[in-house]
């Protein structure tokens, strides 16, 4: 069955924006925190965040993080995902969750060709039929052995299927449909977003990092006013390998930040 990206907010640090700003007025102050805190009205904390982003100084965006639900993505994307290390994962296990029947995303430039696209929905349907006779060869085989080392009925079926399902796994595709939960501070967010929202990478990864750029902003409009790729705030970084339309870029996301200010 196909599978549709969706990234959810799940939680974040409570009033993110006030407590950067809180930490970064506390270099420069002899004022306790409680008091620092207490003084951070809407307008201090905009103006301090923009003088922050202005000088470069973004170690205290690291005392802020933000939790997403990621549902619908592939195992490809996921692979990708995990290479930004400065966070935390949580993933649906393929060892421990039987893939019966499994959900696969199927990439827009494949969608696209009729040919294509019936190869493709082909392949999963392979895939499928292969793993539901690997998981019941070996479950059968692990059953056998485990009944024989005298564990009751229950026990071996429930130990035979988890052996089988983690080699059973092993043919699965990279298309195959999985779930995640991350957690990242706003600082690697930020760099994040400067690599994932780039023209350069995938789609899929791509359209997530968006995702969560927009959901970001909703609570914190400033910190992130203008997160996207490095090349909105600059040249691009990615020398003779750039995507060659900087302007449509920078005309993509000056829209997309005046759409969810």
């Amino acid at each position: 069955m196909e599978s549709t990206l969706k990234v959810s907010l799940l939680t974040h640090t409570p009033d993110p924006e006030k407590v950067i700003a809180a930490a970064a007025k506390l270099c420069y102050s002899s004022s306790g925190i409680p008091e620092l805190m207490a003084n951070q009205t809407p307008d201090k904390v905009q103006s301090f965040l923009n003088r922050l982003s202005n000088y470069g100084h973004l170690s205290p965006v690291e005392h802020v993080s933000f939790t997403f639900g990621i549902e619908g993505v592939s195992r490809s994307l996921t692979h990708q995902l995990v290479r930004h290390r400065l966070a935390s994962y949580s993933q649906k296990s393929q060892r421990y969750v039987t893939e019966g029947q499994f959900d696969y995303i199927v990439p827009p430039e494949i969608a696209a060709i009729p040919a294509a696209k019936a190869r493709y929905l082909t392949a999963m349907a392979d895939d499928q039929a292969a793993y539901d006779e690997l998981t019941d060869t070996l479950k059968a085989a692990h059953l056998k052995t485990f009944l024989a080392e005298g564990l009751s009925e229950d026990e071996a079926a429930r130990k035979a299927e988890k052996k089988a399902i983690e080699d059973a796994r092993y043919v699965l595709p990279n298309g195959c449909e999985t779930k995640i939960v991350m957690t990242m501070n706003a600082r690697e967010l930020l760099h994040f977003f400067n690599h994932r929202c780039c023209n350069r990478a995938q789609w899929e990864i791509r359209e997530c990092a968006t995702q969560m750029l927009l959901l970001v902003k909703e609570v914190a409009p400033t910190l992130f006013k203008n997160a996207g790729p490095s090349c909105l705030n600059g040249p691009c970084p990615e020398g003779n390998m750039y995507c060659g339309d900087i302007q449509g870029v920078r005309a993509h996301f000056a829209a997309l930040h005046k759409a969810n200010p």
